[in-house]
């Protein structure tokens, strides 16, 4: 059986991954976007190819022999980027760690490396399979010997298309070698080679398929009926001749190769291993083996305690440590301690010492907050679902620690090896929260983000009552709305159609009943929200589609989904995720409380389905313009700061200085279309997105966002210094020290770049939200135990806090809320909250 050698252009695959992922840093600011995808292609076609050998060829900066004959030669190229450029070497490092043999050489590009590897292969009868983004490389494919793979990465996905030469000869029209020809008349504007002037690919292929190659062509120019190409070739086939060189693969180049050199082994080694656990590859980290994942002498031994006598040895020597790490689940519990200069060893204690949770966790509590040393350990709530643990300041969650230090790329992979588990955390701990007080984030850190640990694993704990019938009976109420509207827009429309089918959706509305705004794509008429909800209001069918998507979404995500979450006890758990979002807001799943409808009656009546437990009430407490009001303090805009001082409606306000109205002449219409702004501004809206908010015309947005503007000058400066200040240093800022990396702003794509902006504008606003909202969490958890309170804090939905409120604790609760929200921060325009009681969380709100 033939071998065969698998072939990888460094640069090209490099290039193609950095543009088609998006920009990650690990928490040292490294970018690792490129690396990323470069190995998630290579593995792939490892999976696929099996290959036997596998050499990367790359490009060195050195003058070639085409720049020596050219010298304008990729001169039109532009500089690769910073964020590229830095990750050049490092996968460099990454494939000598996997084992992989790289190929360069000064003066040689890795076409012409590649090109002569594949051409060695062939004469000892070794198939080659070439992946790499550059279409020179077609012409080295062969019937069934050479293969090019062309990747193409958009928005996280690869997809690959394969050529042999009968593929070459299917899409272009021509033979691997006539590709050389074509490039020779046509030239490339990639490698600025330049061709024969006004000959473009159409002519240049009719020319190759008929002639072959431009030396047969030169004999046959005159006979050329086309006026224009027979002058362009009589006057400029030198050209011709000089991107031919150019455009040639050198299949002969003098490289220090041998096939045996290159030959594939197992590519997850230990070395590998680390090189991804620095670039915080954590998918990736799942494709090593135990054995190997667990050598190199880092890993300690761990002496197994199964005694009363060895536990309490154990925690004596954790009092005297200098740092340790811990991790336990239900079976086991794992620490490592050592001092400054390394490990002193790892304790594994069985499951039979914690049997009493409740005296174990008291043991774990005195051992952590009697020791000298910070205790680390990876995902803390984890351990407080094992054991009764209080909060400490010697106590740090690493996960945390490297989401702070990097929310773009956060780790969320749950723990499998506790042995594993309390090693990292030990080993990365002091480095980590070095980097936290570095960065400045200590006090976010320990004050903010730690705390919200405990009071997260007691909501989650806790959960919140859902009435089970009340839930089956709005579903049922919808199935029966749902089925209504179905029959109205089948009679509408004239014909029976799948509603839920966005072609036959789409034929339906632009063709059969022709609607304007039809947007025509490969798959037919766009039919989403935002091509339907310019249609809304004229077509009676169209809102009747809006209501029935709403009515099947509620449905389906929420009234059947929730019924699975209810617990024997009538409760939902739902978890909580600190360590997601970019901006420092929670998140939560299983289910997703915080996306409980809220836009619609018929959405907010799920409310009604949460219930406090008997003898208790809903004590709901809302941030009011909780942003807005951070804006105005953070920018110190006088007239906004004003504004809110006079405790009218900003929004009406707002109309009435934007406009140019007396106060009390503010429509509603100036109100609805102030607000839009209001908000619009707080998230770096543009005059695209507020025309189509309003369903006004750019132009009019336009100058209602300068009229803003003007009005409140000191948030233009505000904002315009938010973007300056992250051009500079590449990240946001909140109030509080959240840090949020935006390396969309060096982004090569406008696009790109401009939603970097509106994040650099964004981001300091909504995280000091985020941060402000976990400081009152904290203040309200910690206060309703303090006063001794059967209440208890059950559920967190964006600026919204609900209490299960015990009979006679109303007034005390309402107290607690207020207090604890309104002083969550200092701002020059006072947090307000609105304060609402019910039996349900819908009377409540």
């Amino acid at each position: 059986m033939k071998k065969k050698i698998l072939l990888i252009d460094g640069h090209s695959i490099m290039n193609r991954a950095f543009y088609g992922i998006v920009q990650l840093t690990n928490s040292k600011g490294l970018h690792t976007n490129a690396i990323l995808g470069f190995i998630n292609i290579m593995t792939k076609a490892i999976d696929e190819e099996k290959p036997d050998y596998l050499a990367v060829a790359f490009d060195e900066s050195a003058p070639t022999f085409r720049h020596e004959m050219f010298g304008e030669y990729k001169g039109t190229r532009h500089a690769m980027p910073d964020e590229l450029k830095e990750q050049i070497p490092v996968i460099k490092q990454v494939l000598e760690a996997m084992g992989v043999k790289t190929v360069s050489k000064p003066g040689i590009e890795a076409d012409d490396v590649i090109g002569t590897i594949s051409r060695t292969a062939m004469k000892n009868d070794t198939d080659s399979v070439i992946i790499s983004g550059d279409r020179d490389l077609l012409q080295l494919v062969t019937k069934d010997s050479v293969k090019l793979r062309l990747p193409h990465t958009s928005r996280g996905t690869t997809t690959v298309e394969d050529f042999y030469a009968e593929d070459v000869l299917k899409k272009y029209r021509v033979s691997p070698e006539g590709i050389i020809e074509l490039k020779a008349l046509m030239g490339d504007s990639s490698d600025n080679i330049p061709g024969v002037p006004k000959i473009g690919e159409k002519t240049a292929t009719a020319l190759i398929e008929k002639y072959k190659t431009i030396e047969n062509l030169k004999d046959h120019i005159p006979e050329i009926e086309k006026k224009s190409v027979r002058e362009t070739l009589e006057q400029n086939f030198d050209m011709a001749v000089l991107s031919k060189k150019l455009a040639t693969i050198d299949t002969q180049a003098k490289i220090d190769f041998k096939l045996e050199d290159a030959e594939l082994s197992d590519i997850y080694t230990r070395e590998a291993y680390d090189m991804f656990v620095m670039l915080e590859f954590k998918s990736l980290l799942k494709r090593f083996d135990e054995e190997v994942v667990n050598t190199g002498g880092d890993l300690p031994d761990f002496a197994l305690i199964e005694d009363e006598n060895g536990l309490e040895d154990v925690f004596l020597k954790w009092k005297a440590a200098d740092r340790a790490g811990f991790f336990g689940n239900e079976d086991l519990f794992a620490l490592v301690i050592g001092g400054k200069e390394g490990t002193a060893g790892g304790f594994l204690l069985s499951g039979g010492l914690f049997k009493d949770r409740e005296r174990f966790g008291r043991s774990l509590n005195d051992a952590i907050n009697s020791s000298k040393a910070i205790s680390f350990t990876d995902d803390l709530k984890v351990q407080l679902k094992q054991f009764d643990l209080a909060p400490s300041p010697k106590l740090k969650d690493i996960r945390i620690i490297n989401y702070l230090l990097n929310p773009l790329n956060p780790d969320r992979d749950p723990v499998t090896d506790v042995k594993k588990a309390a090693f990292e955390a030990f080993l990365k701990g002091d480095e980590s929260y070095g980097l936290i007080r570095e960065k400045g984030m200590e006090k976010l850190l320990d004050e903010i983000e730690m705390p919200l640990v405990f009071v997260l694993s007691d909501i989650e704990r806790e959960g919140i009552r859902a009435d089970r019938e009340s839930l089956v009976q709005f579903s049922a109420d919808l199935a029966l709305e749902i089925d209504r509207l179905h029959d109205e827009i089948i009679s509408l429309a004239g014909q029976d159609f799948n509603i839920n089918s966005p072609k036959q959706l789409g034929t339906i509305l632009f063709e059969k009943m022709n609607l304007p705004g039809g947007k025509k794509t490969k798959t037919g008429y766009s039919t989403s929200a935002e091509v339907l909800d310019k249609l809304s209001g004229t077509y009676p069918i169209v809102d009747k589609i809006l209501e029935y998507r709403g009515y099947s979404k509620l449905k389906s995500t929420y009234t059947d989904a929730l019924a699975d979450f209810i617990d024997e006890g009538g409760r939902i758990h739902s978890t909580f995720n600190q360590t997601v979002t970019a901006t420092g807001r929670l998140s939560s799943d299983n289910p997703n409380m915080q996306n409980i409808p809220v836009r619609t009656e018929r959405g907010r009546e799920l409310r009604r389905v949460f219930v406090p437990k008997d003898g208790f009430i809903f004590v709901d407490a809302d941030y009011s313009q909780i942003e807005l009001r951070i804006l105005a303090s953070l920018s110190g805009d006088e007239k906004l700061i004003a504004a809110y001082g006079t405790g009218s409606d900003i929004h009406a306000i707002t109309a009435s200085q934007v406009f140019h109205v007396p106060l009390e002449e503010v429509t509603p219409a100036l109100r609805r279309n102030a607000k839009a702004v209001n908000f619009g501004i707080v998230y770096g809206i543009s005059s695209f997105g507020l025309s189509q908010g309003l369903s006004i015309t750019r132009a009019e947005a336009k100058e209602y966002i300068e009229r803003y503007f003007e009005t409140y000058p000191g948030v233009k400066a505000y904002l315009d210094g938010l973007v300056s200040f992250a051009k500079k240093t590449g990240y946001a800022k909140t109030l509080f020290g959240r840090i949020r990396p935006i390396p969309e702003l060096k982004d090569s794509n406008f696009m790109k770049r401009s939603f970097g902006e509106r994040v650099a504008m964004n981001m300091p606003i909504q995280g000091t939200a985020a941060d402000i909202m976990k400081i009152a969490m904290v203040k309200v958890h910690r206060a309703l135990l303090e006063e001794g309170l059967d209440s208890r804090l059950v559920l967190q939905v964006h600026d919204e806090l609900l209490v299960e409120t015990a009979s006679g604790e109303e007034e005390k609760v309402r107290d607690i809320l207020r207090q604890g929200m309104m002083s969550a921060a200092s701002l020059k325009v006072p947090l307000e909250v609105e304060i609402n009681s019910g039996k349900d969380f819908y009377d409540a709100h």
